[in-house]
Formats: C-alpha cells, sequence, structure tokens
C-alpha cells in the first residue's frame, strides 16, 4: 500500500529529526546488515577456494585430469563469489552520491565535500576518449623512433 504525500513527507521529517538528534545511531543502523552478510559470503568464499585448491592438488598428482579441472572451476567461481562480496562489502559501507539537492528512496542526503575539485582535474587531464589517447600515444611514439 502506497504512502501519501503527506505521510511521506512526515517520515521525512521523522528521519530528519532523527539524523540530527543522534546521528551516530544513525550510521550504526545503515548497511550493518549488509556488511555482515557479505563478510560472511567472503568466508565461505575462502574456505570453498581452499577446498578446490585441494580438489585441484589431488587431481594433478592422481594424474585424474578431469578431477583437476573440476577443482580449478571450483576455485574460479569462489573467486569471482568472494571477490564479489568484497566489492559488496566495502559498497555496503558507503552511502549512495546524490546530487545536492535531491534525495535517495531513503530520505537522506549526502554531501560530498572537497571532492568535486579532484574530479574535474582528474576529467580535465584525460579529455577525449579512450581511442583518442591511444592514438596520440600512438603519433607521440612513431615521432619519437622516426617513422617506425
Amino acid at each position: 500500500m502506497a504512502l501519501s504525500e503527506e505521510e511521506l513527507r512526515t517520515l521525512e521529517q521523522m528521519e530528519r529529526a532523527l539524523t540530527e538528534e543522534d546521528p551516530k545511531f544513525v550510521s550504526t543502523l545503515r548497511g550493518t546488515s549488509l556488511r555482515r552478510a557479505a563478510r560472511r559470503r567472503a568466508i565461505v568464499a575462502g574456505v570453498v577456494f581452499t577446498l578446490g585448491i585441494v580438489v585441484l592438488m589431488v587431481g594433478a598428482v592422481s594424474k585424474f585430469w578431469v578431477l583437476g579441472i573440476v577443482g580449478f572451476v571450483v576455485m574460479l567461481g569462489s573467486a569471482t563469489v568472494g571477490l564479489n562480496a568484497l566489492r559488496g562489502q566495502s559498497a555496503a559501507g558507503r552511502e549512495p552520491v546524490v546530487p545536492h539537492g535531491e534525495q535517495p528512496h531513503g530520505g537522506f542526503t549526502l554531501i560530498q565535500g572537497g571532492r568535486r575539485g579532484r574530479a574535474g582535474r582528474n576529467r580535465a587531464r584525460s579529455s577525449g576518449g579512450f581511442m583518442e589517447r591511444l592514438e596520440e600515444r600512438w603519433r607521440r611514439r612513431r615521432e619519437e623512433n622516426g617513422g617506425f
């Protein structure tokens, strides 16, 4: 059941008041369960990766190559899951970047303090697309090497 405009405004006011009153409590509630689940997935993936190494080595030693391939696939899958879990864990600790003045679904805003200047410098330095930069490098190398 959708909330009315008045209920949404009241809820946003309550969230703002809670944030102003106890910001430590609000920061504790944000992302705690997501981080815990991501950490658990990363640990399980590490254990499965270790088991994959054992299976791979047993397959290599016993010259049963199918077992070695299975071990490698298990290692590859668990490494993928573990890296995604670690990425999710670091993303759970961060707030979504929202332009100034807009609010995400939860009603909380994030103000980027001091980051805009650095990002602007990086964009100015890396103006142009990837292919343009590669072509420029190629031209410089050809000029430096006498046409080769």
